[in-house]
């Protein structure tokens, strides 16, 4: 056994910092030169490692492992983010483009590598299904800067989140040398794993929202430890009941980010900072895996495969899938080039690696290659694709963030309510809320100060505002104060609700 000393841990702990704090410094970057994170990421790894500084790291295993749980909590911070308002629409086009659409672009791939390559049809098959999946915190970190129709972002981040299943299973099935069930075999197994990690997820899901809810914690701080946990719990119980648990922890934080569970808004941010933990290590690990001298030969192959990717498979999938749903042209552009590859090929990659299969490390090096030069051409240029394509309209009105507190001796709730920007509760006055009968805003936060507002207090934006209900009408409060800052205190007279 491997014992590390207290110097060498301090040494370990240092180059984290360092690399931490660069990974941090590298996202300005990235914001301010439109360059996507990811790539920065991956070259803070490259100059770390053999070619580099020469820290040399070859352990693909450990890499697979790593990706593994790095890309649990990427699928977790993700659905806790999305809105389920805003993906309910797109949910069975995003099923379809994530299940028989991933089919078609790999199919579409796979006779490309067979044809650059020379390789035989389960190699193909195999590379096909390495790079045929989107990757979610790459469509959510561009996605959530684009002025696009929420129909249009609900569909991609649902893809984006479900797609991941899919592909995990056909990678694991050829990436090894022996027998390969026939394709209605693979297919039924897809079902099968699909099935029973949506039925997981959603169970841990629903469970936890209760329990939750229902159960005053001693501490806000536990919150959002508690929700993660359940999203492990998702994945870990759904790999071993013989399902997909990278759908089942998906699902699972989707329902538990829409479920106004008590401090919903800490939980998010705790969830984002983990996410951001986990795609700096997993692209720093991968940046570090590669040896860059390698890649020359890699190049040729990765850019014809690439293109065909890009202008071919994807297009393609997405024409198939999404004309059933009278998806508009303009809209199946965007969801064409918006196909962003990231983490995902990469750590797929990992695992004919590690199976020690024929041609590992030459698929591993083609991968690598492709996401890099593909995330520079789609990333940058994705909202030059989306103002030619007509959506550069203004973003549309930010949704309303309630955060809840349980007062579980008074059986009422601490509601926290931001006034956000574009919101038409600006210049509503308080009595023009019309809460419901035991609901009451209590204090109002502005600038420097604070208030207890009275009826004709007119509300601004910036405002927090304290609102303290009773459990009966908590939900109903809230619907109002949402439907208010969508339609104005006129709202309910347009038909305007605040739980659709």
């Amino acid at each position: 056994m491997t014992h590390v000393s207290v110097p060498e841990l301090n040494q370990v702990l240092l180059l984290g910092a360092i690399v931490m704090l660069s990974a941090v410094i590298a996202v300005r970057l990235a914001t301010r030169t439109g360059l996507p994170s990811l790539l920065l990421y991956l070259g803070l790894g490259m100059v770390i490692g053999a070619d580099g500084l020469g820290i040399g790291f070859d352990n693909a295993e450990l890499t697979q492992t790593l990706g593994y749980a790095a890309l649990i909590v990427i699928l977790a911070e993700g659905g806790i983010a999305t809105s389920w308002k805003e993906i309910k629409p797109s949910v069975p086009a995003a099923a379809v483009l994530s299940t028989v659409g991933v089919g078609v672009s790999v199919a579409v791939t796979a006779l490309a590598t067979k044809i650059v390559l020379d390789v035989d049809w389960s190699t193909a098959i195999l590379m096909g299904a390495i790079v045929s999946s989107t990757d979610a915190a790459a469509v959510f970190s561009v996605l959530r800067k684009l002025p696009l129709p929420h129909r249009l972002t609900g569909l991609l981040e649902a893809e984006s989140g479900f797609n991941d299943a899919p592909v995990v299973i056909l990678v694991v099935t050829f990436a090894h040398t022996g027998h390969i069930e026939p394709w209605y075999m693979i297919l039924a197994e897809i079902a099968l794993e699909l099935t029973i990690g949506a039925a997981v997820g959603l169970a841990v899901g629903r469970l936890g929202a209760f329990g939750l809810r229902h159960v005053a914690l001693p501490a806000s701080g536990l919150y959002p430890i508690a929700v993660m946990a359940l999203c492990v719990l998702a994945y870990s119980g759904g790999a071993l009941a013989h399902g997909s648990g990278f759908l089942a922890v998906y699902l699972t934080a989707l329902v538990l980010g829409n479920s106004q569970l008590p401090h919903g808004p800490a939980t998010r941010g705790f969830a984002e900072g983990l996410g951001w933990i986990a795609q700096i290590g997993l692209f720093v690990l991968l940046g570090l895996l590669v040896t860059p001298h390698e890649l020359g030969s890699a190049v040729v192959p990765a850019l014809v495969i690439g293109t065909i990717l890009l202008l071919v498979a994807r297009p393609l999938s997405v024409i198939v899938t999404t004309s059933p749903f009278r998806i508009p042209w303009r809209e199946q552009l965007i969801l064409s080039w918006a196909g962003l590859r990231g983490a995902v090929p990469i750590v797929l990659a990992t695992i004919p690696i590690v199976k020690d299969i024929p041609d590992a490390q030459r698929l591993f090096n083609i991968t690598f290659v492709l996401v890099v030069v593909f995330t520079l051409v789609q990333g940058p240029t994705l909202p030059w694709i989306a103002r030619k394509a007509g959506f550069a309209g203004a973003d549309e009105p930010t949704d309303l963030g309630v955060e809840s507190a349980p007062l579980e001796k008074l059986h009422g709730h601490l509601l926290s309510v931001n006034v956000p920007t574009g919101s038409r509760m600006h210049g509503v006055e308080v009595g023009e809320l019309r809460l419901p009968r035991g609901a009451a805003v209590t204090l109002i936060v502005r600038e420097d100060g604070s208030f207890v507002p009275e009826p004709t207090t007119v509300l601004r934006r910036g405002d927090d505002l304290l609102v303290v209900t009773t459990d009966t009408v908590r939900d109903e409060t809230e619907d109002r104060l949402r439907a208010v800052s969508r339609g104005g205190k006129l709202a309910s007279w347009f038909g305007v609700k605040g739980n659709t």
